[in-house]
């Protein structure tokens, strides 16, 4: 009996589908790249101002001491009250020094901690991309192995086809011969020779 169309329909759905399931998880991945590409371009402007802004820190650190030296070096001939004045200043930089150096201590952790944090999105980000691609393979390979399989039992319906028809035109060809004959013996019966018609 010859394979039913509904069948063949079913068998042509598949592909599709699993097409349309690999461009949307191609998508989606896509997607997903473009997020962490954007994240890590985030990560990279903070640890860039940071780095600004800490060697900013220290010019301004660095002119303060220049500008104590100078002054130092302005004064010395002062009297006892400006050199009161100018050891309060001393105290108050220096304290301003050490607050500068806490907060340069602090930008230095958190510039760690921002390139820490770069580097596990980088590897996330290649974990993800390894994930793809055998996810890809795999779906690849899928593919594959069921256009074998489609293709295996195309062949075999076909070659089933092709036996059931062999069968069916034997079958055909002797009643068609019984027919002729049986018509031949009626054609003699009443006087007629079955060539001459």
């Amino acid at each position: 009996m010859p394979p039913k169309k509904k069948t063949k329909k079913t068998t042509k759905k598949a592909p599709e589908k699993c097409e349309n399931d690999v461009e949307a998880k191609y998508k989606h991945s896509i997607l997903d790249i473009a997020v962490l590409q954007d994240h890590i371009a985030i990560q990279r402007e903070s640890a860039i101002k940071i780095q600004s802004d800490r060697a900013d820190l220290r010019r301004r650190m660095r002119d303060m001491e220049q500008k104590l030296q100078h002054e130092g070096q302005d004064h010395r001939d002062v009297n006892s009250d400006l050199r009161r004045q100018y050891k309060s200043m001393q105290t108050d930089l220096s304290s301003k020094v050490k607050r500068l150096e806490k907060e340069v201590g602090q930008l230095k952790e958190e510039l760690v901690l921002c390139q820490d944090e770069l580097k596990r999105e980088k590897r996330e980000r290649e974990q993800v991309e390894q994930e793809k691609d055998t996810v890809i393979s795999d779906l690849c390979h899928k593919m594959d192995n069921m256009e074998t399989d489609y293709e295996k039992i195309l062949h075999e319906t076909l070659d089933c086809l092709t036996s059931q028809l062999s069968v069916a035109g034997q079958e055909w060809k002797g009643k068609s011969t019984e027919l002729h004959q049986n018509h031949k013996d009626l054609l003699s019966e009443f006087g007629l020779n079955a060539a001459n018609i």
